[in-house]
């Protein structure tokens, strides 16, 4: 008897270990991700589940108190007793160290406070770097497109990563795969430019670059991308945000999604977001044939797809597509929204609504696991803190800021160089007038520092171009006492650098808010910019313009007054001292125009490679072509292209052939250039593009030098969207143009065969 008692008593204790172990099995490191996924999702309720699809902001509540210490708002406090998704920015207005202490302490918080311990994503933005305080400021991404140098791009978004990772971050709305075509958007800048296989490259090496090679997530370096916006968000009506978005389906596969489809396929990003806007009537947010037959069936994307800011609701009120606001929540589950950005309503209806609908947990279950195995991914059920030590010596490292510069100074693009004005002498005594409404408190110190001792300056803002409103900037009226000091300023220096164009006021994001605008109806230089280039240049003195911009502007003054444009974009926090560099011929400049700069708003749509019949007429009372073509950008170095052979006249649907170019440079400094390849297909069964980038390569020659550059063509380089909406392969005549823009090259031809 007292034996069946012990086994009785011991198999109730085995039995409760068991329990104890099946219970925490998601736990277990040896088990598989997916095997994890589906322990921990079976223990979850529903109002869990849908916790697990919810970010919210961390300025609802989320902030230190004056000794550092965690401070959490009640709303916070409540939202976290499920457990969260996510939040957006913890930390982003202290110092790294600080905000690594404090997401430690809100990590900590989380997991202790639901049942089953499951921890939160940060998450971050990236358009200069990580968007926080006391990271390293790099230029912004139309700046290091600039550049035609993936392998640079992909060092620079590798810092990024590291340093959000350091800060207790997990995960970046970065980058946009967007293509961007229309200056009068004020976003323009956070995209890679106006052309699908520059955007492409430059996508995928950022996603590489910040997520560590993907090796990076578990390992706990980096973060995961979150590629946006899908699909076609730079080609809203007018340049307009959340206006409506026309793209005609052969368009969207030939040259909007390539560069989302190697996000996927190529890079591995862990997370899409959805477009704000529609597409050809469809709302982005609720269009299943996007975001799942598209991204999932076809690409066979893995990660998550969240929301952008509200946009699951704004499908009933704003969007009007839904008849309720559970009737949005339930389109943007049925599309395959996995995450819900920052609403109050919307996926916090489905609890309820699963009551009444049963089938919806299934498609519950489904974003769940996807969110659930991107936190395993990133280790952060094991890993779920971070080395404050490592913090203090990783972030804004020496290594770092030094690839700040070196990414701004191929990035520079010399748009114009008269009579060879550029670069200054170092070793001549010149005074230097610095001048003008783009110039910061200290330009002069940067160029200072880089220009010797016969170089003397003198510096003058003279006026702003807006009142520098946030939401809602005005113009100021034009001053012409402060016009007439800097011409007067100007006056006693023998060459004046005039800081130009637009500023974080003039492009900038349009929130939701109808008291925030950052669109333009028009992209001339606002201000009196284009008056005090004229009378500076009656002065007869050299005058040299840096253009500092977030959007292309249609600069033809400028550019028939000023002897030199250096065209900046937006760079990092030492972009003064970069372009000093360049203006006295410390480094060549090598950045090529990642858009076209068009003559006249007039012009647009404008873009390098539209269809060829878009080039039959020109306007009247307008130059011809644009002011400087995609890829222009001139150096101190002189290149000449010579020798262009291909391989083979005839290629065919299973071979490669190869056309090469020899590049001299026959001036006397080193220098780099950009050698591109574009493709023109002479006769389509539909109108094809004027000529289409398909590879380039940055070289560096020595004075003197030469270099063969050689590019391999393939099948899938001719490939596009036939008159049956299928992928098709033509056979036909080709013209391979090689050179250093989209209108100065050398060129031959192949055929495809049969």
């Amino acid at each position: 008897m007292k034996k069946l008692i012990f086994l009785a008593a011991l198999l109730i204790v085995v039995s409760c270990n068991t329990q104890q172990s099946s219970s925490n099995d998601y736990k277990d490191g040896s088990l598989s991700i997916d095997e994890r996924v589906e322990a921990l999702l079976s223990k979850l309720s529903i109002e869990e589940k849908v916790a697990q699809m919810r970010i919210f902001h961390a300025n609802i509540g989320t902030k230190p108190d004056e000794n550092g210490n965690l401070k959490l708002s009640k709303k916070v406090i409540e939202k976290l007793k499920l457990g969260i998704a996510g939040i957006k920015n913890p930390g982003e207005h202290i110092d790294p160290v600080a905000a690594a202490k404090l997401n430690n302490e809100l990590q900590k918080y989380i997991i202790e406070n639901n049942r089953w311990g499951i921890p939160a994503l940060f998450v971050t933005e990236s358009y200069n770097g990580v968007d926080a305080e006391g990271c390293t400021k790099f230029g912004r991404p139309m700046t290091s497109a600039a550049s035609f140098n993936p392998e640079l791009v992909q060092r620079q978004w590798d810092v990024v990563g590291r340093e959000a990772r350091l800060r207790g971050m997990h995960m970046c709305h970065s980058p946009e795969a967007d293509i961007v075509r229309d200056p009068r958007f004020g976003r323009m800048s956070e995209a890679f430019g106006e052309d699908t296989y520059l955007t492409t490259q430059m996508v995928v090496s950022a996603i590489k670059g910040v997520q560590g090679d993907y090796e990076g997530l578990g390992k706990g370096t980096h973060i995961g991308a979150v590629a946006k916006h899908f699909a076609g968000y730079g080609q809203v009506l007018g340049g307009s945000n959340f206006a409506a978005i026309e793209i005609s389906e052969r368009t969207l596969i030939d040259e909007i999604y390539p560069p989302f489809e190697a996000a996927v396929k190529e890079a591995n990003t862990l997370g899409i977001m959805a477009s704000h806007g529609d597409l050809n009537g469809v709302a982005s947010h609720g269009n299943p044939e996007l975001l799942t037959g598209v991204l999932r069936d076809q690409w066979g994307f893995e990660g998550y797809v969240v929301s952008d800011s509200n946009d699951i609701a704004r499908l009933f009120y704003f969007m009007k597509v839904a008849e309720s606001p559970e009737a949005a929540a339930q389109m943007g589950l049925e599309a395959g929204i996995d995450i819900d950005l920052y609403a109050e309503d919307s996926y916090s209806y489905l609890p309820e609504m699963v009551k009444n609908n049963p089938d919806l947990e299934e498609l519950i279950d489904r974003s769940v696991r996807r969110v659930l195995r991107t936190k395993f991914i990133l280790g952060l059920f094991d890993n779920p803190y971070i080395d404050i030590e490592e913090t203090k010596k990783g972030v804004r490292s020496a290594a770092s800021l030094e690839l700040a510069k070196e990414s701004d100074l191929e990035s520079i693009i010399l748009l114009k160089n008269e009579n060879k004005t550029l670069p200054l002498s170092k070793e001549k005594s010149t005074k230097v007038a610095l001048l003008g409404p783009l110039l910061k408190e200290n330009t002069k110190e940067m160029f200072e520092s880089v220009s010797g001792p016969n170089i003397k300056f003198v510096a003058e803002k003279g006026f702003q171009l807006t009142n520098e409103k946030g939401g809602a900037p005005e113009l100021l009226e034009r001053d012409p006492k402060a016009i007439a000091k800097l011409v007067n300023t100007a006056k006693s220096a023998d060459v004046i650098v005039l800081f130009l164009g637009g500023d974080k006021f003039t492009a900038k994001e349009a929130y939701f808010s109808n008291s925030t605008l950052g669109d333009r109806a028009t992209i001339d230089p606002v201000g009196p910019q284009n008056e005090l280039v004229e009378k500076i240049k009656t002065l007869g003195k050299p005058v040299i313009v840096v253009l500092k911009h977030r959007r292309t502007l249609s600069i033809n003054t400028i550019a028939s007054e000023a002897d030199a444009i250096l065209d900046t974009w937006d760079l990092s926090e030492f972009g003064d001292e970069s372009t000093a560099k360049i203006i006295f011929g410390d480094v060549s400049p090598s950045g090529k125009s990642p858009v076209t700069i068009p003559r006249s708003i007039g012009q647009l749509p404008y873009h390098y490679s539209m269809k060829e019949i878009n080039y039959k007429k020109e306007y009247l009372f307008l130059g011809k072509g644009p002011l400087y073509p995609f890829g222009h950008g001139l150096s101190y170095g002189d290149f000449e292209y010579s020798n262009i052979s291909i391989s083979s006249g005839e290629i065919t649907r299973e071979t490669e052939l190869t056309v090469s170019v020899k590049v001299t440079n026959n001036g006397n400094i080193k220098a780099k250039e950009v050698v591109q390849m574009y493709i023109k297909d002479e006769i389509g069964s539909v109108t094809r593009p004027d000529k289409e980038l398909k590879g380039f390569e940055k070289i560096e020659l020595d004075a003197g030098e030469s270099k063969t550059v050689t590019f391999t063509i393939t099948p899938k380089m001719l490939e596009f969207t036939g008159i049956s909406m299928k992928k098709v392969l033509e056979a036909g005549d080709y013209t391979v143009k090689l050179g250093t823009s989209s209108q100065d090259y050398l060129e031959t031809t192949f055929k495809l065969k049969k």
